[in-house]
């Protein structure tokens, strides 16, 4: 929805470098969604791993789609932190995953 959004409603306002990064933003968006969900779906949930998951994606996808609504460039710097929070993330739960 978010991308559709991006891709629709925001393709007149945008210039095509913010759309590009509006799309990377909704991509690793539906990323993060599907990989909480899976997950989750194991019998014994991580909840750090989860966690860090839900919140790199936020503070991820948030700040790039906070760059493209505000044009702010500060917000570029808070990206590479969600980025570093979701790679953990990954780590984390494969490592977990592997172990059971």
């Amino acid at each position: 929805m978010v991308g559709a959004f991006g891709a629709h409603g925001l393709k007149d306002s945008l210039t095509p470098a913010r759309l590009a990064t509006w799309e990377t933003a909704s991509r690793y968006q539906f990323f993060g969604a599907l990989g909480l969900q899976i997950a989750a779906l194991h019998p014994r949930p991580s909840i750090l791993g989860l966690s860090l998951l839900g919140l790199g994606t936020v503070i991820f996808s948030g700040s790039l789609y906070l760059l493209c609504l505000t044009d702010q460039r500060a917000w570029g710097a808070v990206t590479p932190r969600g980025g570093l929070l979701q790679i953990v993330a990954w780590l984390w739960l494969g490592w977990k995953a592997w172990r059971s």
